[in-house]
């Protein structure tokens, strides 16, 4: 399993220990695999890590070797703008200033990842039930496409198109990654400590870019026809 090779983000202090803080990739893009990849994990109501306590992850990757994903509902304090202009880069267009920037998970907190929509992949591809648009247009330097999910891009060119007005038109820009190395997600999983969840991509699209941070949690839930109130004496299920 693997990271992606290192082309933008604010440098800072590493890793913590516990779920989802394993750090064993090298430094190319993963490839897509089974399993979970492209699923949401989310979190038990008896999670004890606050980190990730009532937290959604976009898993990306998942294999023999471990996992990776991102957490899409946990905003921080910065915004696009202010990120950006440390790096350099001017926001042209207004509508993705005051975007927040996300806390993706508690390895490599110096480094940014942005999750979206495959090129071309929109509101009204998800109304008319599009689901093969894995070839569309606009391709970056360092990206992973999850077959029939969301694409993951870690290069600044993703950045500089935003800046420009024409990068993604939905996407969350994150800092740091969720990481687990080999066997530690299922462990986590039969100890119920997660629940994931197998949803459609206009679903996990529609919760992660157009549902509010602080309802993404219970929009998942209750894709899965839970309410989290009832699932504490519950297992995940893999």
């Amino acid at each position: 399993m693997s990271t992606p090779k290192k082309t933008s983000g604010i440098k800072s202090s590493a890793n913590a220990e516990g779920p989802g803080s394993a750090s064993a990739f090298p430094d190319a893009l993963p490839q897509p695999s089974s399993q979970l990849t492209n699923q949401f994990l989310l979190a038990m109501p008896g999670m004890l890590d606050e980190q990730f306590a009532g937290s959604v992850v976009y898993l990306f990757e998942h294999n023999a070797k471990g996992a990776m994903g991102l957490v899409v509902n946990r905003p921080t304090d910065v915004n696009l703008s202010t990120l950006l202009d440390k790096i350099e880069l001017k926001l042209e267009i207004t509508p993705f200033a005051d975007q927040a920037v996300y806390f993706g998970g508690p390895v490599q907190t110096e480094r940014g990842f942005v999750l979206h929509e495959t090129s071309h992949f929109s509101a009204v591809d998800a109304q008319a039930g599009v689901d093969d648009l894995a070839n569309s247009g606009t391709s970056y330097s360092s990206s992973l496409t999850v077959p029939g999910g969301l694409t993951m891009t870690t290069s600044k060119d993703v950045l500089e198109a935003v800046a420009k007005g024409n990068g993604p038109k939905r996407f969350i820009m994150t800092l740091g990654y969720a990481g687990w190395g080999a066997g530690q997600l299922e462990e986590e999983i039969a100890l119920n400590g997660w629940i994931n969840a197998e949803l459609s991509r206009a679903q996990m699209a529609e919760i992660i870019f157009n549902t509010p941070a602080e309802q993404r949690y219970q929009r998942a839930m209750k894709a899965l026809g839970f309410d989290p109130a009832d699932l504490s004496g519950q297992v995940g299920h893999a």
